[in-house]
């Protein structure tokens, strides 16, 4: 009986631990980038903080063309930079929009390193060539579009892309069909904001009882004017079917100053989540963070600001090779989002859209990545890894591939309640061994990889229903 302990006896200092001091770097997801950072960028560093927290004077000043980068941080790279830039704008299929605030948080010291760059200025030395199974629309949205711009593809969800701008635009966009200006490479579909085609989405949703839950999407929300979310918050929440609407923006995380300056615009969405509230319904929103360079004390101050109202926020990122595909990145971001109340909800195996190769990775890739992220923090601040199925199979978890050739790069999925048939994802063709490089770029002997990968899918599933039959 002398060996036991009473608890809460004692002095606190007295305490057992059973775990040694926690390493402090570990907590450096709290730290957030504070104060004037914007002042070692050349064209502004006369900006005061009420300018930079203005949102309508960073989207005046979001920088757009080469040129317009070259005015903005003048010398804090050399001119082969700009010139690796402007090459690289004419061969990307989204246009160049990026916000001031994205562009004083990159390291222009390592510009060609840096996370953020990555994601929205190209560079025409570090591109790839295509895989030759990339589309621009690799998801088949509009094939599953009853009506232009809303896509029906899971029982009883449809996404609405009510428009076709963003605050900024992504290199990695899985829109790259119809988001932002045309390009040099690509004429855009045209998804404009118009009450009249609203008014063909909104008729097509009322009349299918089954749809419960709609993504107001695009383009980005964020772009949206406060009249239009409550126009279109308030014909959703009417419609007895619908019990569900998500928001979807990356706008926090290129502009959150948004949500602290335009004020008309969050109140629209408050008073929109709290009406569906009152009806029990669920209003939130969705944003798109990728990296933890891209919350900054501002960030958390914006999202203070929503989490005060009482709006869930929930973030999707996408897995992107030399910004997130490391385990330290990815928890570092994990964290730093629950520090700021948002739910990491999904990491998303990067769409196979054309003229992006060198920013995809390999599905074992999200599935290492995955194994090390599960128990870093709770489970309900733990994201999913998937893939969202090419052709149109919906959101896959990552490793539930029926079979995976990790040598031909080729993953197979399939989706029951979804679509019938095989998916196919396929691993950048860089990552492969050189004889399997060569074999791609053979059309006869890119079939019979295909082919095989098929029948290893069908096989492996015909024994599982043996085997399910036998239990």
């Amino acid at each position: 009986m002398e060996n036991l302990v009473t608890l809460g006896a004692g002095p606190p200092d007295a305490v057992q631990h059973l775990k040694p001091p926690v390493d402090p770097t570990t907590l450096d997801y709290r730290e957030l980038l504070d104060g004037p950072f914007w002042h070692k960028i050349p064209a502004y560093k006369e900006i005061d903080e009420a300018t930079w927290l203005d949102w309508s004077w960073q989207a005046r000043n979001s920088i757009t063309n080469p040129a317009k980068l070259l005015a903005t941080i003048q010398d804090l790279v050399p001119k082969a930079f700009y010139d690796d830039v402007a090459a690289g704008f004419q061969r990307a299929p989204m246009a160049l929009r990026v916000s001031p605030y994205l562009i004083g948080l990159i390291d222009w010291e390592r510009p060609y390193e840096d996370p953020l760059r990555r994601q929205f200025i190209p560079v025409a030395s570090r591109l790839l060539p295509d895989h030759p199974k990339l589309t621009l629309d690799s998801l088949h949205e509009q094939a599953d579009a009853p009506v232009p711009g809303l896509t029906h593809r899971y029982p009883d969800k449809a996404l609405f892309l009510t428009l076709d701008t963003c605050p900024v635009y992504c290199r990695f966009c899985t829109r790259s069909y119809a988001v932002g200006l045309d390009t040099d490479e690509v004429e855009k579909v045209s998804l404009k904001a118009t009450e009249d085609r609203w008014e063909r989405a909104f008729a097509y949703i009322a009349q299918r009882p089954e749809l419960e839950d709609i993504v107001v999407s695009g383009g980005d929300s964020y772009q949206l004017k406060a009249r239009q979310i409550t126009l279109i918050g308030e014909r959703l929440l009417a419609m007895p079917n619908i019990r569900r609407i998500r928001f979807a923006t990356k706008g926090p995380a290129v502009m959150p100053m948004k949500l602290i300056s335009d004020v008309e615009w969050l109140d629209a969405l408050t008073a929109i989540v709290e009406k569906g509230r009152k009806l029990h319904k669920e209003v939130v929103l969705h944003t798109h963070f990728n990296h933890p360079n891209e919350i900054t004390a501002i960030t958390k101050r914006a999202l203070d600001k929503v989490f005060e109202r009482g709006i869930i926020v929930r973030n999707q990122s996408v897995l992107i090779r030399g910004v997130n595909d490391t385990v330290g990145a990815m928890v570092k971001l994990v964290k730093r989002l629950g520090h700021c109340q948002v739910h990491p909800y999904y990491v998303y195996l990067h769409d196979m859209v054309m003229g992006v190769e060198d920013l995809r990775t390999s599905v074992q890739t999200a599935c290492d990545l995955e194994r090390h992220v599960r128990g870093v923090t709770a489970g309900f601040h733990t994201p999913t890894f998937v893939c969202d199925a090419p052709g149109g199979g919906g959101k896959r978890v990552v490793h539930s591939f029926e079979h995976y050739d990790r040598q031909t790069g080729i993953a197979v999925y399939t989706a029951p309640s979804v679509k019938p048939g095989y998916f196919l994802y396929y691993d950048p063709i860089d990552t492969l061994a050189p004889d399997i490089q060569a074999r791609w770029a053979d059309p006869a002997q890119q079939q019979e990889m295909i082919e095989a990968a098929v029948a290893a899918a069908r096989a492996a599933q015909q024994a599982n229903a043996r085997a399910s039959t036998i239990r």
